[in-house]
């Protein structure tokens, strides 16, 4: 289930976790933040292709094309026996921000954004069909659990892709993680 908690910078929380999703997108849009959500055209088996991915979400992949003028678009997929799934997890667990927005469409699993904005730390969990668009700058990182089950659509406006510029900061150690704070949300 989506989801969004607010934090305070501190770790301490500033509010009740919001589970309504037009309640989650209004809040998320007073900080700039995109939040909708697709459907596939058609049904995807749970081992689907790049292709079969994006051929189900090629009219919203399209229309989000024409707004923003996207170099690529590719399907990650990462899996609880991914060999390298720790070292991913570490690498978007440390607070960065890009130069560019950040797009990412949960095409299934589920995964959760932490967006650091002002004295604030919002927890987005984001699931099965949602998109969330982080503005550039914007500090934040990203936590897929202990065992990762996601597959996601990114969309890049600079043909380099994935570009994070890290701040050095131990702030992610005041929050839950993924998996704590997915317990707590059930």
């Amino acid at each position: 289930m989506s989801s969004l908690t607010v934090y305070h910078e501190d770790g301490s929380m500033a509010g009740p976790t919001i589970t309504d999703y037009d309640s989650i997108t209004r809040r998320l849009a007073e900080v700039g933040v995109q939040f909708e959500r697709w459907r596939a055209s058609q049904p995807l088996p749970d081992d689907a292709t790049q292709e079969q991915v994006l051929d189900a979400y090629r009219d919203s992949i399209e229309a989000l094309n024409r707004s923003f003028g996207f170099k690529s678009v590719d399907v990650v997929s990462l899996r609880p026996d991914h060999p390298q799934k720790s070292e991913f997890r570490q690498k978007f667990f440390a607070e960065h921000t890009h130069a560019d927005f950040e797009i990412r469409f949960f095409v299934d699993g589920q995964g959760l954004f932490y967006l650091h904005i002002g004295d604030q730390v919002l927890l987005v969990t984001c699931t099965r069909g949602d998109l969330i668009s982080v503005p550039a700058n914007i500090t934040h990182w990203f936590d897929m659990g202990e065992h990762p089950d996601f597959k996601c659509i990114r969309f890049f406006t600079t043909p380099d892709g994935w570009l994070g510029e890290f701040t050095g900061s131990d702030i992610h150690a005041r929050f839950p993680d993924f998996d704590s704070h997915a317990a707590a949300c059930e």
